[in-house]
């Protein structure tokens, strides 16, 4: 069973019915039904005809986990998929002689999982909790069972799985084509920014990751963000306020890309 891995039962859902929104631990505020998630209708597979959110929530287990828990493990068989509600998770890749690379950080609505699930191969990712997370998990022996009676659902799963290639696409291009160092962590910060709102005069990027993951997302050393990090902020391209990023000059960084 994965670390931190708290299921809900039956029992304890009917219980808790009368406030949609319990207390967990860890702080999270748990959404206890799919039906009446606030977020559902900006979330691509949860956004469902009701009859088919009604089964996804009777087959599916709200658990809470911590910051460092472990979802699932390269290489693992498939147990099934988590449909992450709330938090964040770093999904990665490891080498043979201990390498990490972080292929994406998930955000909540994405079901974690999925093309193992799918095809009944190995997780092909590690799936690690960076802050406190809920996820909801469906066995995959009951997620295919849904697939086979519910069309649209089986639609939205193949939508995400085109939006995981080519997100994955995107990090190869910026692993692989990127000139330099500098080149690879202004593209990196400026995605960021392309999903986060802006500050009228200002970008301003809330950063949770360490040096030591974005040096994993981008394929270089710790060592080496921090100096790059350096010479961005010598040069004014950007300021650091504790975890706060303001973008001085968005231009000075587009200008790092190459064409």
């Amino acid at each position: 069973m994965p670390s931190g891995f708290r299921f809900v039962s039956r029992r304890d859902k009917g219980i808790l019915r009368g406030s949609e929104l319990m207390r967990a631990p860890y702080g999270l505020e748990i959404i206890e039904s799919c039906l009446t998630c606030p977020y559902r209708e900006d979330r691509l597979f949860c956004n469902l005809p009701p009859a088919a959110v009604d089964r996804l929530a009777a087959i599916a287990s709200a658990s809470s986990y911590p910051k460092g828990a472990t979802l699932f493990v390269e290489g693992q068989a498939p147990r099934g998929v988590f449909i992450l509600c709330t938090g964040r998770v770093k999904l990665s890749t490891s080498s043979a002689d201990g390498k990490t690379l972080i292929l994406r950080i998930s955000e909540p609505g994405e079901v974690l999982g999925l093309p193992a699930t799918v095809t009944g191969k190995p997780y092909e990712l590690t799936a690690d909790v960076i802050e406190p997370t809920q996820a909801n998990f469906i066995s995959r022996q009951e997620f295919l069972l849904f697939l086979r009676e519910y069309g649209e659902a089986a639609l939205r799963v193949a939508q995400q799985l085109g939006e995981t290639y080519h997100s994955a696409i995107a990090e190869m291009r910026t692993i692989g084509l990127s000139h330099s160092v500098s080149e690879k962590l202004a593209r990196f910060l400026l995605d960021l920014l392309a999903n986060h709102d802006k500050a009228k005069g200002e970008a301003k990027l809330t950063l949770t990751l360490t040096h030591e993951e974005i040096a994993q997302m981008i394929g270089t050393s710790r060592e080496t963000v921090t100096r790059v990090f350096g010479d961005f902020k010598r040069k004014q391209l950007l300021q650091v306020r504790g975890s706060t990023i303001i973008i001085n000059d968005k231009a000075g960084l587009e200008g790092l890309l190459s064409s």
